[in-house]
């Protein structure tokens, strides 16, 4: 039994569903990855993905920016929509969801350029500035956002790599959100950093949500209760419980949930 009660939405004018999923299936070749997953995410609460190794909830990720199109045996059906437009319609321009849905990875990945190139990058194949002035206003802009520019604003000629792993990783969200996404997917963004660097990202986070709509996949349920307002429980593919992060915590109403929860496997 899968428990899909939609979460309570916000007091004080909610902005309804940003992204909706409808009955996802995700095939490996002959395996079966995802199986029948449905879920709303929306602008006003980062919506976490929790759940034991090799439970689906990267997999589902990966669908709601098609990151899946990158490998050859992968099939998605069912149905995913952005403000309601269907983002797998042989019309859709996957490289413009993939800005409107930005993508953040559980190892940073600056490119190896120079700090300024790794924002500026996004902006200008996309079209987004139109000369150099304007280009540098959204790399400050991203910087600051990122929570980035002051320890950076004096070397922006130096390379992306050179910066710490903390650094590098809200350099690259930095990159993400200079090309205006709506969405940004944030695949364990914090697994490979220490503990410093995990707070600042964590705090980053709280800063950006309402901005954007967020959806992070964290291995750590105690990141996902400070970070989150909604929680995603996958297990074996399949999403067992989705609400409230309080109540998912405190008073799950699925006996799996409950006993992920409390340690009881995973």
């Amino acid at each position: 039994m899968i428990d899909r009660v939609s979460p309570p939405s916000a007091v004080g004018g909610p902005r309804g569903p940003k992204m909706t999923a409808h009955h996802v299936n995700v095939f490996y070749g002959q395996n079966q990855a995802i199986n029948d997953v449905s879920i709303d995410v929306d602008m006003d609460h980062v919506t976490a993905f929790i759940g034991p190794s090799g439970c689906g909830k990267s997999t589902f990720l990966r669908t709601l920016n098609r990151m899946n199109d990158t490998i050859a045996s992968a099939r998605v059906t069912g149905d995913i929509r952005l403000d309601g437009e269907d983002i797998y319609a042989a019309e859709m321009d996957v490289v413009q969801l993939r800005a409107r849905v930005g993508m953040v990875f559980q190892k940073p990945n600056p490119f190896p350029k120079s700090i300024y190139e790794n924002v500026a990058y996004g902006p200008r194949i996309h079209g987004l500035a139109s000369s150099k002035a304007q280009l540098d206003v959204v790399v400050e802009q991203s910087l600051r956002r990122a929570g980035l520019w002051e320890e950076v604003k004096d070397r922006l000629t130096d390379s992306g790599t050179a910066l710490s792993g903390g650094q590098q990783q809200r350099l690259c969200i930095a990159r993400a959100i200079a090309v205006d996404p709506e969405v940004i997917l944030m695949d364990e963004p914090c697994s490979a950093l220490d503990p410093i660097a995990t707070a600042k990202i964590e705090e980053l986070i709280h800063e950006l949500k309402g901005r954007y709509a967020i959806v992070i996949v964290t291995h750590n349920m105690q990141q996902a209760a400070r970070v989150s307002q909604r929680t995603a429980f996958f297990h074996l593919g399949q999403l067992i419980e989705y609400g409230a992060t309080s109540d998912i915590f405190t008073n799950p109403r699925m006996e799996r949930t409950k006993d992920y929860i409390t340690g009881r496997y995973g």
